[in-house]
């Protein structure tokens, strides 16, 4: 039985992208046990996923080297055997642990000049495979191989007891359609919604019978807070009161999700939920959406996308100018 080391990626979002590559390992190797190295916020997600056999939790920071912690966790990892490593992330550092733990096969992009720790290191062509999810499924397939196509879409599913046990811990009821709305983005500013275009939309959902509840990180509930301010009482703040499987749960109960491109939005894909997709200062050409009832909302500036996480140019444009209206108007064609 082969043994698979998956060094994960760092955000929700990419973790999710890369579960068709942790599917097609299972269907190249079904006998095979992966798991997965990653950091503490991505474990439910990973726990989800019924490829993932165990989730090891990444104790490094992000931008942390720590040479010498990476050693002995590899070292430790060396009692596990595996037989490959697959290396998500691009950067050095995170190459570091299979290469001390011993692992006879180490397969990786190139990155950061990477050659002398993985020993089956791969030259990307962002031409040939121009989204990150493509990217993640490439390296489950030999050196010279090319991903099957098309590319299935990542997928995960709530069974009703689980939806049942979160709703009635939150003192949530879905006697109402559930639009649920996602208003931060880890990444920065530039990749949120103004919170009255939020507030608006929810007035305008709950005038057609709508509950609104807001989901995200503690670190989102002051925007959440202003949102339900701004003339939406009856919506739910949600942020900071769920853990990542709670979210999961609450997400697969929507008939509509509005959100910003964030980890939430590729669960929701997943989900296969009914969504809206706002994009800004990135692009959906690279990670977007993969559902058939996800639609991106975007504007065709041309200083976008620009990558940054707060607008260099000071008007914030790509944002300001997705009015309410262009939203309310995607939705009545939902």
């Amino acid at each position: 039985m082969n043994k698979i080391l998956i060094i994960g990626p760092s955000w929700v979002g990419d973790a999710m992208l890369m579960q068709p590559m942790l599917r097609r390992l299972r269907q190249r190797h079904p006998e095979c046990r992966i798991d997965v190295l990653a950091p503490p916020w991505t474990a439910a997600l990973l726990g989800a996923m019924p490829e993932v056999d165990e989730v090891i939790i990444n104790p490094f920071p992000h931008g942390e080297l720590r040479l010498g912690a990476r050693y002995r966790l590899g070292k430790k990892l060396r009692e596990s055997q595996y037989d490959q490593a697959i290396v998500l992330p691009n950067s050095l550092k995170s190459a570091f642990v299979p290469f001390f733990a011993q692992i006879p096969l180490r397969t990786g992009f190139v990155g950061e000049l990477r050659y002398g720790l993985l020993n089956d290191a791969r030259k990307l062509s962002k031409k040939r495979l121009p989204l990150m999810v493509e990217r993640f499924a490439q390296l489950a397939e030999d050196r010279d191989g090319a991903i099957p196509r098309p590319l299935a879409n990542p997928g995960l599913e709530v069974s009703a007891a689980r939806r049942d046990e979160v709703l009635h811990k939150l003192g949530l009821a879905t006697d109402l359609p559930v639009a649920i709305f996602c208003p931060g983005a880890e990444y920065g500013p530039s990749k949120r919604w103004p919170i009255p275009y939020f507030a608006e939309i929810a007035q305008r959902l709950q005038k057609h019978g709508f509950a609104i509840w807001l989901i995200g990180s503690a670190k989102d509930r002051e925007i959440a807070d202003k949102i339900v301010a701004m003339g939406n009482p009856a919506s739910r703040n949600l942020c900071g009161s769920t853990d990542l499987a709670d979210a999961i749960a609450l997400l697969s109960c929507a008939e509509l999700v509005i959100s910003n491109d964030s980890g939430l939005m590729h669960i929701a894909a997943a989900l296969n939920r009914p969504m809206l997709a706002l994009f800004g200062s990135s692009s959906p050409q690279f990670t977007p959406p993969l559902s058939p009832k996800a639609e991106v909302v975007k504007l065709d500036l041309k200083c976008s996308p620009c990558y940054k996480r707060e607008c260099p140019l000071g008007h914030f444009n790509c944002m300001m100018q997705l009015t309410p209206d262009l939203v309310w108007n995607k939705i009545e064609q939902m």
